[in-house]
């Protein structure tokens, strides 16, 4: 059992700053996640998520409670995130919400048949980003209920 001050609640996978401080800055101006973890490309998304590289004395079983996923990454794209998260036991259950800017059809499609949990075209309005990720934080971490690990 780890202590509630270093769980990682929501793990953000932005590579573009400005989207991550808008995301960041509606989760806790609504007070919906005390710890999130920004990482900046797919490669250091999975690092994380399975205790590899400089996270390697994370325990897999200590994952977050949701991942926040854009496609569109440098180093590792967003899908073989997913394929990877959905694909290994120790982390299928964690739920994925895509957030991005791909709006095409293909990716959509891919990415629930990887396994994604839900799939949102970032609203390009600052204020319709805000609301998104807030409704999205209000969903998952407080109205879900998810499986015990």
């Amino acid at each position: 059992m780890i202590d509630n001050q270093s769980e990682v609640e929501i793990l953000l996978v932005e590579d573009n700053p400005d989207d991550a401080e808008l995301a960041l800055r509606a989760l806790k101006e609504y007070n919906l996640a005390n710890h999130v973890e920004v990482v900046t490309d797919g490669e250091e998304a999975l690092d994380f998520i399975f205790g590899r590289g400089a996270y390697i004395n994370r325990k897999v079983e200590n994952g977050p409670k949701i991942i926040i996923l854009d496609l569109k990454l440098p180093k590792v794209d967003g899908l073989e995130v997913l394929r990877a998260v959905k694909g290994d036991e120790r982390t299928k259950i964690i739920p994925v919400i895509v957030l991005t800017s791909s709006s095409e059809e293909k990716d959509v499609i891919e990415s629930y048949r990887l396994g994604v949990n839900s799939y949102i075209v970032k609203p390009v309005e600052f204020d319709k980003f805000v609301i998104a990720v807030r409704d999205l934080g209000l969903y998952w971490l407080l109205l879900n209920r998810p499986p015990v690990r």
